[in-house]
């Protein structure tokens, strides 16, 4: 007779623990990713804090451990989009931190532009950053993980990989977003005999100090209440309401996922 998974498993709440992972956030500096670090931390996890902006990194590395004085973190400069500079982020989060278990691929940029008026370039950026980078990110990250036969690899998409915003024109980052959540699903797929989950998160519209700052300008005041029809629960996220989502597909509670998208948005895309 088969042994009962549910009663020889582990209790579930132990299972969401990260005592003993070792995680690296891109664009952990603010907002979401800062978020996504501390979470990863509050859960066990010792977190590597990458950053194109040091200070800022630093800052929160710092906060991470006052917050878990038994955690071990650590603040890296990255640009995510030189592939010299990926590879030895990898190196670096092993070297200093033993090991690599959880990587969350974060780092992103926004634009508001009409697509007549985009000059190329700007295109071109759009997807180097927001696109070109988790591909970066997660091949190197994923090199390291076959070796232990084991990793979790967490990207940040959007809710514009599934809608078309409106009033605000950002067809660049929307494709940019979309690319994400395909490359996603084929990372998911391609890699999922070789034990390296790769899940996405799709955050709604999230209150970070930037959208706030948007939010107090006349324009900011007139997408906000056409944003607002358009949520049914007609607020925006805060960025702790996104924490629970990368510790889920972070631990092992969600080791038979893979290829998956988590959309947190208010119920955006329910209607």
């Amino acid at each position: 007779m088969s042994q009962d998974p549910v009663l020889a498993g582990k209790n579930v709440l132990e299972r969401f623990s990260l005592k003993g992972k070792v995680a690296l956030v891109t664009g952990a500096g603010q907002g979401i990713g800062r978020a996504f670090a501390h979470a990863l931390a509050d859960a066990g996890a010792d977190v590597a804090v990458v950053d194109l902006n040091l200070e800022n990194a630093v800052l929160v590395s710092e906060e991470i451990i006052k917050r878990n004085p038994n955690t071990k973190s650590i603040a890296l400069k990255v640009d995510v989009t030189d592939e010299v500079e990926v590879n030895k982020m990898v190196e670096d989060v092993v070297s200093k931190l033993g090991d690599l278990t959880i990587a969350c691929n974060n780092a992103g940029i926004a634009q508001w532009i009409d697509s007549e008026d985009m000059p190329y370039s700007d295109f071109q950026k759009m997807m180097r950053v927001n696109l070109d980078s988790v591909f970066l990110c997660a091949q190197a990250e994923a090199r390291y993980m076959f070796k232990k036969g084991y990793g979790k690899i967490i990207n940040t998409s959007s809710l514009s990989a599934h809608i078309t915003n409106f009033p605000q024109n950002q067809s660049h980052y929307n494709i940019s977003k979309a690319g994400v959540l395909s490359l996603t699903r084929n990372l998911g797929a391609e890699w999922a005999n070789r034990g390296v989950r790769v899940n996405c998160i799709s955050p709604g519209y999230t209150k970070t100090s930037m959208v706030e700052d948007l939010l107090e300008t006349e324009v900011g005041k007139k997408m906000w209440a056409v944003w607002k029809t358009r949520i049914p629960q007609e607020k925006m996220a805060e960025v702790t309401d996104l924490q629970g989502a990368i510790v889920f597909l972070a631990s092992s509670v969600s080791d038979y996922m893979t290829g998956g998208d988590l959309i947190v948005d208010g119920g955006y895309t329910a209607w």
